[in-house]
């Protein structure tokens, strides 16, 4: 499929053993000098095969740490070092292989380095396919608070390779789901029905129903990236879950939680704040509970008190005017962002899922 940008268009390419296929590479990636950003764990599963598809170009790799806390300007410094050293050109590309820490943090050296060169992702997590890899969002995290320093720039291709999650941890697995569940409960409630129907053949990562929530996700971001490249209108729906997730992970330094784990809470929190104030139906709310917990998710945060998180949701990139907007729900498949809500509705909700209740 396409994400259709006008001139900035590219193709979304989903299967098993694409990393392989050299042809595609050849097909779409011109550039002869490239440069594969990477992690320890990833690396050693991938980086091979994947230079091997690359023949022919001049490869530069650099292997950064694993994990979100790794997300950082000082290591985008050290990725800007070894593009300078190697003297690449404007007509280089970057290509990130690995989850969505290293997309998001090689999107954001491609959209700095010489004011923008080409890039590539390779997704390797379930997350990353569905999701952080599509839609040109790059940036790293501050200790103020998550992606606060980004860029929108948009990849020339996007290699979904859905064998690779084949040696995909279980825990991974898991927190790529919360944003599965968070498409259906946007925009499609017949898919997130499905997701309740088919939820255990994810769960032992049936390839089949793998690839169809992949295409369903991608088919649903790819149309409102198109319609919406910036967020200045329809594309913010696609944040639910993440003003309460994002605070969860910056109030526990990115070492608690998976990106997928603390946007899992982040839905139960969205849609237990929408029943607060009277937009979702009990039995809604109780459908979206559910899901989550079945899938493994977190459901509430024990170790953040609820003035942590509220402190953490003050810096969030949706505060406008001194208002904190939220993604809630009026019911299932139909979200809406607002600032307009009882501060109670909000208090209430922080209470009732921060910090150590049962």
């Amino acid at each position: 499929m396409h994400v259709e940008l006008g001139t900035r268009s590219y193709p979304i390419l989903i299967g098993a053993g694409l990393i392989a296929r050299a042809e595609l590479f050849r097909e779409h990636l011109k550039a002869r000098d490239v440069l594969i950003v990477s992690d320890t764990t990833v690396a050693p599963l991938y980086l091979g095969s994947l230079k091997a598809s690359l023949g022919g170009k001049r490869i530069v790799e650099v292997i950064l740490p694993d994990g979100e806390a790794h997300k950082t300007l000082p290591n985008v410094s050290r990725v800007l070092d070894i593009l300078v050293a190697n003297r690449f050109a404007r007509d280089c590309a970057i290509l990130a292989l690995g989850g969505g820490v290293i997309g998001d943090l090689a999107g954001f050296v491609a959209a700095c380095y010489q004011r923008g060169v080409n890039f590539v992702q390779v997704p390797t997590t379930l997350l990353a396919q569905v999701d952080s890899a599509v839609g040109g969002k790059t940036g790293v995290n501050h200790p103020g608070g998550k992606n606060l320093i980004g860029a929108f720039h948009q990849p020339v291709l996007v290699v979904s390779d859905t064998q690779t999650l084949a040696t995909l941890p279980a825990r991974e697995l898991r927190a790529g789901l919360a944003e599965v569940i968070k498409y259906g409960l946007i925009f499609d409630a017949a898919f997130f029905a499905w997701l309740e129907a088919h939820l255990e053949q994810l769960l032992t990562a049936d390839r089949e129903a793998l690839t169809h929530v992949i295409r369903r996700s991608c088919e649903i971001k790819a149309a409102i990236v198109g319609r919406d490249e910036r967020e200045l209108a329809e594309r913010a729906l696609l944040n639910l879950g993440h003003t309460f997730g994002h605070a969860l992970e910056s109030a526990t330094s990115y070492k608690e939680y998976l990106h997928g784990e603390a946007v899992g809470a982040g839905l139960v929190m969205a849609a237990a704040m929408s029943r607060e104030c009277a937009f979702l139906a009990p039995e809604a709310y109780e459908r979206v509970h559910r899901l989550i917990e079945r899938a493994g998710l977190p459901t509430r945060a024990r170790s953040v008190t609820p003035d942590a998180a509220f402190e953490h949701m003050r810096i969030d990139k949706k505060v406008l005017g001194g208002r904190l907007r939220f993604v809630l729900l009026r019911g299932i498949g139909e979200a809406f962002v607002t600032a307009d809500y009882p501060a109670p509705a909000l208090s209430r909700t922080l209470a009732a899922h921060c910090g150590g209740v049962s």
